[in-house]
């Protein structure tokens, strides 16, 4: 039995010992005696009689530690030119001293803060601050449009709402201050102020419920950790809901602290003095696990990218950064990596820098497809680790686990669950499917501390959407299989299952047929109706780089090649005879393709575009290909 083996079947043989001993790994004001409260599932709470405070734990226990002059966390930013080291002493003093503004401007323990913010240090500075008071955050992506930061605002009913002049996209600066001011008149809550951190890119004007970050900062005197229970929320994040209002995932104190801690160490291998590099945005989950809380918390030392992977300038910036700060793990999601490979595809810009520290290459937040996984393993020559896990989750649920040991790979796989996620795959009557059979991927309750305990304000929204399909279980809302050595495979959200003849097919395995070809950077397959077949599969690709598909009748030949290609992959019952070449493909701004919009403009059912769109001119770009039968 391997390590991984042993520490896993440890984990759900003394559950109670397992997540006692994980918590050990921070410092508790009043450490906890018991780890699980199971007396009214599905609302179970972890370490219930303890206290503690996440702040001191990323910052001043470091410092008090003697470990001050660590850097903690390095600003990264080609669109600006800007490039800033924090160490844990001078974030520890930044942190306190604006949790001091948050303080004078009323906010205390429990009280709700949005923060609206770009790539910038201050996101992190306003995000820990909180933390530091013992108040909630809920981070809203910068630029998001008025009226869904309004929902946000409502929803939150936060004290005040910290923000900046304005951000960067790519080549574009957005201003924050209108969307704001728009968002602030549409809602029902009024935030008592606004804190504005102002950029020099574009200022904003002020107003009379508006501080100055700078000037707030300058008058302030800092504030100490605020001892909070395990059980207290820490922050709100908000994601997307089926009814069109978004739903608040709520992250407790101690258990996601607990969680992260021991994920640093276990899952990307990475502790104190080394370097974790997370291309996100602190508006995503793996912002606020893997860029703000998880590093710190280890004692490493994280990077904070402002940025995109290619075009500023170029396709080579993950690269220099990797190499520049000595980063031992990266993780981005496999769009990112896509993207790299469509406008380098032989890597040449990698070869250009020393990656020699760098150890792991994470990816995660989409499927990874075996082509973009076997692109990235012989550039860098280095293990490439696929995980899989949600926003609802907080951190990974199922990965190879570098830090304990690296089990082999099966491309297409995240590889197996890790200690204390208990991983099934059900059918629809709530039965276990035998290896290798699609269904359902669910958790057995409980999940491990770090998992959502609830929506905000909302227990019933939560039973409805996560625990009432199957009775015990917490419903994933993706879909693949446990093969017979217990690597999972997921194969797309449920409703990319697609109904053809009767037949349910996966359009995630249609999609790996198509990434094969060597001339397509990525790929989306979405199922159509159809009066004959119910459903039948359409394919979208978008080529690599110097790839013309105009030359002398390639584009047709093409097509022909990609359909045999999922003839021979998936079988003739797969149907797909239709596959278009575009220029791009439209995602939300993680990275994630939006097959369900694809899917309704297809249907002519033109479902609102969500509010997570990076660029809507992608989307109407492709509405003519889509709409035509």
């Amino acid at each position: 039995m391997g390590e991984y083996e042993e520490i896993f079947r440890a984990s759900v043989a003394d559950r109670e010992r397992f997540w006692l001993d994980a918590a050990g790994a921070l410092d508790w004001h009043r450490a906890p005696s018991q780890a699980l409260d199971d007396s009214r599932p599905p609302f179970y709470r972890w370490f219930p009689d303890g206290e503690l405070n996440v702040c001191h734990n990323a910052l001043d226990r470091h410092c008090g530690a003697g470990h001050g002059s660590r850097a903690a966390l390095i600003h990264d930013s080609p669109v600006t030119g800007v490039k800033t080291t924090y160490t844990y002493d001078q974030l520890r003093d930044e942190v306190a001293v604006f949790a001091g503004v948050l303080r004078d401007a009323g906010v205390s323990a429990g009280d709700r803060v949005v923060i609206y913010m770009p790539m910038v240090p201050e996101a992190a500075v306003a995000m820990l601050a909180c933390a530091r008071l013992g108040a909630v955050h809920s981070v809203v992506f910068g630029g998001f449009a008025a009226k869904e930061l309004a929902v946000r605002i409502d929803d939150a009913s936060p004290a005040v709402v910290v923000s900046a002049s304005c951000g960067i996209e790519g080549s574009r600066v957005i201003e924050y201050k209108p969307l704001l001011d728009q968002a602030i008149e549409m809602a029902s809550h009024k935030p008592t102020c606004q804190i504005i951190l102002q950029r020099r890119q574009a200022e904003a004007a002020m107003g009379p419920t508006d501080v100055d970050w700078a000037q707030a900062c300058a008058a302030a005197s800092p504030a100490d950790p605020v001892t909070v229970r395990s059980t207290d929320p820490l922050y709100v994040l908000y994601t997307s809901g089926t009814t069109g209002k978004p739903k608040g995932v709520v992250r407790d104190s101690g258990g996601y602290a607990t969680a992260l801690a021991w994920s640093m160490t276990n899952v990307y291998d990475v502790g104190p003095g080394q370097t974790l590099f997370t291309a996100s945005d602190v508006g995503w989950v793996v912002g606020h696990s893997y860029i703000v809380y998880a590093p710190l918390l280890a004692g490493a030392t994280t990077v904070l990218y402002e940025g995109k992977p290619v075009g500023t300038p170029d396709a080579g910036q993950f690269w220099r950064v990797a190499s520049e700060y000595g980063v031992r793990s990266m993780f981005t999601a496999p769009t990112a990596f896509r993207a790299l490979k469509k406008e380098d595809p032989d890597g040449e810009l990698a070869r250009q820098y020393d990656l020699s520290s760098l150890k792991y290459l994470f990816l995660a937040g989409e499927r990874l497809d075996p082509e973009t996984y076997r692109w990235a393993s012989e550039l860098l020559d280095i293990p490439v680790i696929d995980h899989w896990w949600q926003t609802e989750t907080g951190w990974p649920i199922v990965a190879n686990p570098a830090g304990i040991e690296l089990l082999p790979v099966k491309p297409g796989s995240p590889t197996k669950p890790l200690p204390g996620w208990d991983i099934q795959v059900l059918d629809g009557d709530g039965k276990q499917v035998p290896p290798g059979t699609n269904g359902a991927i669910v958790a057995k309750l409980p999940m491990p501390p770090g998992a959502l305990p609830t929506l905000w304000n909302d227990d019933d929204r939560f039973v409805q959407s996560y625990m009432s399909a199957f009775d015990g279980y917490y419903l994933t809302g993706d879909g693949g299989y446990l093969d017979e050595d217990g690597y999972l495979f997921v194969m797309g959200r449920t409703d990319d299952v697609i109904n053809v003849a009767g037949h349910r097919l996966s359009t995630g395995g249609m999609e790996e047929a198509l990434a094969g070809h060597p001339d397509v950077a990525e790929c989306a397959v979405i199922g159509v109706a159809d009066e004959m077949k119910g459903q039948v599969p359409r394919g979208f690709v978008v080529l690599k780089s110097g790839v013309d598909a105009t030359r002398d009748g390639y584009e047709e030949q093409l097509r022909q090649e990609l359909v045999q290609l999922v003839r021979d992959q998936v079988g003739a019952v797969a149907s797909l005879k239709d596959v278009a070449v575009v220029a791009a493909l439209p995602k939300t701004r993680s990275g994630k393709i939006l097959r369900k919009s694809m899917r309704s403009i297809a249907d002519g059912t033109d479902e609102p575009v969500p509010s997570t769109i990076d660029d809507a001119s992608v989307l109407e770009a492709l509405r003519p290909t889509l709409r035509k039968q």
